[in-house]
């Protein structure tokens, strides 16, 4: 131990204390005092320093600067009067206040008993009691070989034990090296304030995360999971803590003309160290040089060891013109923002510019797909969305947001069947990509595989805790009956209209009346174009006792979605139940028959939904129910 001005430093314990109380240090910053404390006043050079504290890692000098600035604050030590840490100018730093070494604790004596319970016979290198002065020489010598026997064995189980906690280290370490990293890339912060430019912070980050979700060393978390991180003040641990990642890699940029100039820093979550740090000034138009320089300079930071096909991926793409590039980025904000018809317009002028961009093609049948399913865009929109899909697949097979996106799309349209094989093939090169997981969830929710939507999602939900978080809801627990557990899925604080809407309908079940009404109102309230906010409204106004009032929103919505072709199979079936509680069993039955032949044929839960308890004695009801079970039986015997 180590005895200066007042602190004493215990490596054993890793503690520093300051006049018997606790000082915090980050491990980093402890292990660098711990350097320079025992040098004894020589002067370390910043290799010298790096080398002992990153031995197995290169990481940045600034990592070393942020650690001596820590470490000087916790100290007390300012830059002018340096007390404890001098900066030799140009080579490195010295500790320079007087150090007291101090020995080990004093052995306990013979017949006490160490914390672990055993008892020490005598103090290491010290003979027994009966190697007192007069006592025979026989026992004396008896005694020292039996000393030196324990001392033996004591040396082999210090060796063995040695060997183990390398062993474990060792292999932890591996174990470490081997697990993906967990990574969140956040928007770009505009440090000048200009609208026009500002939607580069956001897309820039999407482009970024688009690059390395191929990377299966790597769990980057997906593009919506950090808009909300738009024009934000950043608290690492918090930031870091809320998206469970390792890492964050944050970054400003400004524009001038057409000149752009993009800082960033990749941070490790745990000590806050800079593990990379990198500016790029560039010419407007090279816009698409930046995601591939960030991504590849990640993988360095992150020591990352990238297979054949993975390190191609990562190579630069072919140039697209720049004006179509900056529509794309202009499209990705919007389409994030949820306005979804300027998105589209966006990324038709992009597709216009470069049709042959596998990335734009995906975005656009996203956006189509969106309009038509949340905003009743409808029939002409899921044909252009189809369209879309199938030209950014017949560009780039392989491209992860094609296949995830084109799924869902035939998911909501009724061809759930043909939604699973692409699925299931994108997963087998894609293991541990969350969001293919949560798709096939969804698709075995339809198709009334509940039970395994529950472990898709589930697994997803391991692989990224935000995945979906906004825009869908671990249903398939609500169609168990599992109530609470569904509840608990949907994310705390959230004021998204969707997941309103489905605490509503979670509490709606539960029979807690007054509460589900406050959450439909509130839906209602944030987004009153979305379907499943129409759904609430009624049935709030049902639990108000204005029936009609539900019903006419029910019917308008229903009439809407005949009129526009609106596919999105579930949401109807939600209409239904709708109709159902409130007292019109034809409008119920008619709007269940339109949901089921739209590819929603859920038959276990329509077995025990409690929203249909009145249309079970109807014969029309239990055609519909032969239907369902039909096709879920013949899904279930080819899948499963």
């Amino acid at each position: 131990m180590y005895d200066f001005c007042g602190f004493r430093l215990d490596p054993e314990q890793r503690r520093l204390l300051y006049e018997g109380k606790p000082v915090s240090l980050t491990p980093k910053a402890f292990e660098l005092l711990h350097v320079l404390v025992q040098s004894g006043g020589r002067l370390l050079t910043k290799d010298d320093l790096m080398r002992q504290l990153w031995p197995d890692s290169f990481v940045e000098e600034a990592n070393l600067t942020v650690n001596i600035s820590a470490l000087r604050k916790a100290l007390g030590d300012t830059q002018d009067g340096q007390t404890f840490i001098e900066t030799v100018p140009k080579h490195g730093y010295r500790f320079i206040a007087p150090v007291t070494e101090l020995p080990p604790a004093t052995s306990p004596l013979r017949g006490e008993k160490l914390d672990t319970g055993v008892v020490l016979i005598s103090p290491p290198g010290e003979p027994l009691a009966a190697q007192q002065a007069g006592a025979p020489v026989a026992s004396r010598l008896s005694s020292t070989r039996w000393f030196s026997r324990i001392a033996a064995l004591v040396l082999i189980v210090g060796i063995a034990a040695g060997l183990a906690f390398w062993w474990h280290r060792q292999h932890s370490r591996a174990a470490t090296l081997d697990s993906p990293k967990r990574l969140a890339i956040l928007p770009f912060h505009n440090l000048r304030q200009d609208p026009d430019s500002d939607f580069l912070g956001y897309s820039l980050a999407d482009a970024v995360i688009t690059k390395l979700g191929y990377v299966q060393a790597l769990r980057v978390r997906p593009s919506y999971a950090i808009a909300k991180y738009r024009n934000q003040n950043i608290e690492i641990p918090k930031a870091a803590a809320d998206l469970n990642v390792d890492a964050l890699l944050m970054g400003n940029f400004i524009r001038d003309g057409d000149d752009l100039r993009i800082t960033c820093q990749l941070v490790e979550a745990s000590t806050e160290n800079i593990l990379w740090r990198g500016a790029f000034d560039l010419k407007y138009d090279k816009l698409l040089t930046v995601h591939e320089n960030v991504a590849q300079e990640i993988v360095k930071g992150l020591e990352l060891n990238l297979s054949p096909s993975e390190a191609e991926r990562l190579r630069p793409e072919k140039p697209i013109d720049p004006l179509a590039y900056e529509y794309y980025l202009r499209g990705v904000d919007l389409y994030s923002r949820n306005l979804f018809p300027v998105a589209i317009k966006m990324l038709e002028k992009s597709a216009e510019i470069e049709p042959n961009y596998a990335l734009t093609w995906a975005y656009l049948g996203r956006s189509y797909n969106a309009n038509a399913s949340f905003q009743f865009g409808g029939r002409q929109d899921y044909e252009k969305a189809r369209t879309a899909f199938e030209k950014a697949l017949s560009l780039q097979p392989t491209q992860i947001e094609a296949n995830v996106y084109m799924a869902n799309w035939l998911t909501d349209t009724g061809h759930v069947e043909q939604a699973v094989p692409l699925l299931r093939s994108a997963l087998k090169t894609n293991p541990d990509h969350a969001e293919l997981h949560w798709e096939l969830g969804y698709a075995y929710r339809f198709a009334g595989m509940l039970q395994e939507s529950v472990t898709e999602c589930e697994r997803a939900r391991e692989l990224d805790p935000g995945v979906k978080i906004n825009s869908s809801a671990l249903n398939a627990y609500l169609y168990l009956g599992e109530y609470d557990k569904f509840l608990r899925s949907l994310p705390n604080n959230n004021e998204a209209a969707f997941v309103q809407f489905y605490r509503g309908f979670g509490e709606y079940h539960e029979k807690k009346y007054y509460d589900a009404a406050k959450n439909f109102d509130r839906a209602f309230e944030l987004d009153p174009q979305l379907l499943q906010a129409q759904v609430g409204n009624a049935l709030s106004s049902s639990i108000a006792g204005n029936n009609a009032k539900g019903l006419a929103m029910l019917l308008e919505a229903e009439q809407r979605i005949q009129e526009r072709g609106v596919g999105d199979s579930e949401a109807i079936y939600k209409i239904a139940e709708a109709y159902a509680v409130l007292g019109d069993r034809v409008s119920a039955t008619r709007v269940l028959r339109h949901s089921i032949e739209s590819g929603f044929f859920a038959y276990p839960y329509f077995q025990k939904d409690p929203l249909l308890d009145s249309l079970r004695t109807d014969e029309e009801f239990s055609r519909l129910m032969t239907i369902a079970q039909n096709r879920q039986q013949e899904f279930q015997k080819k899948f499963f």
